[in-house]
């Protein structure tokens, strides 16, 4: 599906989206639990069903009607008797967070996956569930196979991979009979998608602790205790989309996106104080946000710890006085694209000024751009980048393989729209 943008959106207020990472972590606790789990989630993404897909496949029900699932837990009884096949989609968040509890639940079971996950790292956390006793079949092969059983104890995990590592080891080690620890060497990358998994744990009544700097704890035999409902948390990742799109708008316009909960662990509510730093004026609410323009000026921004807002900060750079240096991104380029790349590649078309550094990029502002053709290189973000970034574009914007919007947005245009923008499938 290729989509043409002839306006860009002129401003208006928007409720965010449910957050995937935070669905996939409760839908995760809530298939362990000792009892049956409502999970309010008023929307769905291609990522979020895809957990929910596997934990049905290892014995879950999962049910989704009244704007939420409804989870009654796996039966573990039935795990070791056949191999159990599990369709992660091109979900990286799924396949990390699955295969260390099929590990611990001794499930005998074929991973497939999609798209470009297959050739996604997973090193690290394959060759410490081996150690663990768990046998896994060739590594970068669609569908991987994991059976075998695996062991409390202590396992070491690098933090600048990728802390999915990290949390599907949280999800597993709990189950097991004794204590396991996890230490974490080098510097640990988007420390708060970590601190997500532990809020959600501790939600499901589970232990643990850091007593030493980046050396988790678990205690063995702990129980996921359910508690019967709670809520999926509003989507700062994508909700940063309009956010920055409020930086991009004419003078007297602005938007305004509701349902952002402000003490949230997530990471990317950082957005906020880098749009203040670039000089957009931000005005917060009651879980709202309220985004207008302002004096846009470059910024020196270190995403260690939020990666994911990189291609929509890369629009409004693209905006900005002067020069913006991002650092701290090379991990971006083990995403459903080369981010560093297809983010130089897509503004460019659209008449951008930027490129790629080893581990970021370097954008040169230009207010103006020309806009263009532009591929959203199968990447839900990119594409939503393009979308944004029409907002400075004197002409419009057309978007290849625009439906990449579905694995994590799949009403994104919808919602477009609604802020009053105008785009047609071509």
């Amino acid at each position: 599906m290729d989509i043409r943008i002839t306006r860009p959106i002129q401003g208006g207020t928007i409720k965010a989206i449910a957050s995937k990472s935070d669905a996939h972590r409760l839908l995760i606790c809530a298939a362990l639990a000792d009892a049956d789990t409502y999970i309010a989630c008023p929307t769905r993404s291609a990522d979020i069903d895809a957990t929910a897909g596997c934990l049905q496949a290892l014995g879950a029900v999962v049910r989704y009607e009244q704007d939420g699932f409804f989870v009654t837990p796996i039966n573990r009884g039935n795990l070791k008797n056949n191999r159990l096949l599990l369709d992660c989609g091109e979900s990286g968040s799924t396949l990390r967070f699955i295969l260390p509890i099929c590990g611990a639940l001794g499930a005998n079971v074929s991973l497939a996956m999609s798209g470009r996950l297959p050739a996604r790292p997973l090193c690290a956390l394959y060759d410490e569930m081996v150690a663990g006793g768990c046998v896994l079949s060739e590594h970068g092969v669609s569908p991987l196979h994991c059976e075998g059983q695996l062991r409390s104890g202590t396992y070491t995990i690098p933090g600048d991979i990728s802390s999915q590592y990290i949390s599907g080891m949280l999800f597993a080690l709990p189950l097991l009979p004794e204590e396991s620890i996890i230490r974490i060497t080098g510097v640990l990358e988007s420390r708060p998608y970590v601190d997500m998994t532990l809020d959600s744990l501790r939600r499901f009544g589970i232990s643990v602790f850091e007593e030493e700097e980046q050396t988790l704890r678990i205690p063995g035999g702990q129980i996921f205790r359910s508690p019967k409902t709670l809520s999926v948390e509003g989507d700062w990742s994508n909700g940063a989309f309009w956010l920055c799109a409020g930086a991009l708008l004419p003078s007297g316009s602005k938007i305004t996106c509701i349902g952002l909960h402000l003490n949230s662990k997530q990471g990317d509510r950082a957005v906020i104080e880098i749009l203040k730093g670039f000089g957009a004026e931000i005005h917060i609410g009651n879980n709202c946000v309220t985004v207008s323009p302002g004096h846009l000026n470059g910024l020196d921004l270190n995403v260690e710890d939020t990666p994911d807002l990189v291609p929509v900060l890369a629009a409004v750079a693209s905006a900005a006085n002067g020069t913006t240096t991002i650092r701290n991104a090379g991990r971006l380029r083990i995403k459903e694209s080369d981010r560093l790349f297809s983010v130089t590649t897509s503004l460019t078309s659209l008449g951008a000024h930027i490129t790629e550094t080893p581990d970021g990029l370097r954008i040169i502002g230009k207010g103006i751009l020309t806009g263009g053709v532009t591929e959203s290189f199968g990447d839900h973000r990119i594409a939503m980048t393009a979308a944004v970034l029409s907002a400075i574009c004197s002409g419009d914007v057309i978007i290849k393989n625009a439906e990449a919007v579905n694995k994590s947005y799949p009403t994104f245009f919808d919602d477009f729209l609604a802020l009053g923008g105008m785009c047609s499938e071509v």
